[in-house]
């Protein structure tokens, strides 16, 4: 039995998933588990089954990473379906108001989205897994229930159209975490004049990841079946991928056995502030780090990769 659970267990690092229409995230990634025959494994931010796109999961230990991968910002495509408002904000919610559509010159587009642009307010939908005293939202809302919900401050990076044609207004977003899109795409609608809701969802990036090196469930499927689980290996990144965008620090033996103790080091030339990649030679990552005041770094979260 040890022996098939180090099997299943060997493999650690990032997928990068392509979730199709239609799954949910947690059903996604219960395929993938099965797909590479691992046991430990989890999904870095939920997409609702109308969602298709990056789902980055985290295999073995890179799973202690994805708090960090959470907390990144994100890219998405959106077809807005103007003149329809639904109760979910998307097109399997209920049409609960409808108003005509007008034919928006691109200047008048382009006024509404800059409003949208930087840093905004937007309040959270009901239809989300947000928690109030313990009970998420969406639940709420599926008995009809609506309650008073914080105004949350996010960033729109970057907002740019895609195609229109008269009710169909597609849009490039880049933003960070939290942004709900579906609550974005009813308030620019709103803000034309007629409302709108999410008709196609597609997110293309999280983090420093996008959709280029992502596979399918169907691909996974398919090399399972002809070939083995250990052939999927493949599609796994090293888990230190998902903080490209980071500095790295390198440590001396001694260094990082102190560090694994939970203590603070000093290390030469290290950044003056922020999260930092840790590892104890070029190639061998050890976890995150962080600067403290004094220029020590002190390990945030270490993985273990002890065989």
């Amino acid at each position: 039995m040890s022996r098939r659970r180090k099997q299943k267990d060997s493999i650690q690092g990032i997928l990068l998933l392509d979730k199709p229409v239609g799954l949910s995230s947690n059903a996604a990634l219960q395929r993938v588990k099965r797909f590479l025959r691992i046991n430990k494994a989890g999904h870095t931010g939920s997409l609702d089954p109308l969602a298709s796109g990056l789902l980055p999961v985290c295999v073995g230990e890179a799973t202690k990473l994805s708090s960090f991968l959470l907390n990144a910002d994100k890219g998405y495509v959106t077809t807005v379906k103007l003149g329809e408002n639904t109760s979910t904000g998307d097109s399997e919610g209920e049409v609960v108001q409808t108003r005509p559509v007008e034919k928006y010159t691109e200047e008048q587009i382009e006024q509404v989205l800059q409003q949208f642009r930087g840093e905004i307010t937007q309040m959270p939908p009901m239809y989300s897994a947000i928690k109030q005293n313990g009970q998420p939202l969406y639940k709420l809302a599926r008995q009809g229930i609506e309650v008073e919900r914080e105004t949350r401050q996010l960033t729109i990076h970057s907002l740019q159209v895609v195609n229109y044609e008269h009710d169909m207004l597609t849009l490039d977003v880049h933003c960070s975490k939290g942004t709900y899109i579906r609550t974005l795409a009813e308030d620019i609608g709103n803000a034309l004049g007629c409302g709108g809701h999410v008709q196609f969802l597609r997110r293309t990036q999280v983090g420093t990841f996008t959709l280029e090196n992502a596979v399918t469930l169907d691909e996974l499927e398919q090399t399972y079946r002809e070939q083995s689980a250990q052939a999927n290996h493949r599609w796994v990144l090293p888990m230190e991928d998902a903080l490209a965008d980071w500095p790295d620090v390198t440590v001396s033996g001694d260094a990082a056995h102190y560090l694994k103790q939970g203590q603070p080091v000093l290390v030469p030339r290290a950044p003056t502030e922020g999260f930092v990649r840790l590892f104890e030679a070029p190639g061998h990552f050890v976890g995150v780090g962080h600067i403290l005041d004094d220029g020590r770094v002190a390990p945030k979260r270490l993985i273990n990769l002890a065989t």
